[in-house]
C-alpha cells in the first residue's frame, strides 16, 4: 500500500518538475529577450524564477531519493557482509527519517515565521515559497518509510 503511494507521489512530482523546469526556462528566455531586445525588464521574472528554482531543488531531491540516484560513497558498503549491509541500510534509513522529521518540524516553524512577509516583486506571501521545506520532508518521509519497510520484507523473503 505505502509502496504504491510512494510511487504515485513520485510520478506526480516528476510531471510537476517537468512543468516547473519548462516554465522556468521559458521565463528566463523571455526575460533575456525583453531585457536585451526590447530594452524593457520584467521586474518580477527574476523573483519568480528564484522561487521556482527553490521548489525544483526540493522536489528534485525527493525524486532523486526515490530513484536512489543521490550521491553516495559505496566502496566500503560493497565490501560488507550481507548482515552488515542490511544493518547499515536500516541505520541509514533511520537517520534519514530523523532528518526528514527535522525538515518537517523546522520547515513548518520557518514557514510560520515568514507568514506575514510579502515578496517585493510578486506581492506573494513568502510562506507559500517556504512551505516546500515541510512538504518535501513529508514526501521524503513517505519514500524513506517505504524503503525501510522493504528492507524488512526483503529479509523475510531471504529466510
Amino acid at each position: 500500500m505505502i509502496k504504491k503511494i510512494s510511487y504515485n507521489i513520485n510520478q506526480c512530482i516528476e510531471y510537476l518538475l517537468f512543468g516547473l523546469g519548462f516554465t522556468m526556462a521559458l521565463l528566463v528566455a523571455v526575460q533575456v529577450f525583453c531585457r536585451y531586445v526590447l530594452n524593457h525588464s520584467l521586474f518580477w521574472s527574476e523573483e519568480l524564477a528564484r522561487f521556482i528554482l527553490v521548489w525544483l531543488t526540493f522536489l528534485g531531491a525527493s525524486c532523486a531519493y526515490y530513484r536512489k540516484v543521490n550521491p553516495g560513497v559505496d566502496f566500503l558498503y560493497a565490501r560488507l557482509s550481507p548482515f552488515l549491509k542490511k544493518t547499515s541500510s536500516i541505520l541509514t534509513y533511520l537517520a534519514s527519517m530523523f532528518l526528514f522529521i527535522v525538515m518537517i518540524i523546522y520547515g513548518c516553524e520557518f514557514a510560520w515565521f515568514v507568514r506575514l512577509q510579502i515578496s517585493p516583486a510578486l506581492q506573494m506571501p513568502k510562506w507559500i515559497v517556504m512551505s516546500i521545506i515541510p512538504v518535501s520532508g513529508v514526501i521524503l518521509m513517505v519514500h524513506a518509510t517505504t524503503f525501510f519497510l522493504d528492507e524488512f520484507k526483503r529479509d523475510a523473503h531471504d529466510n
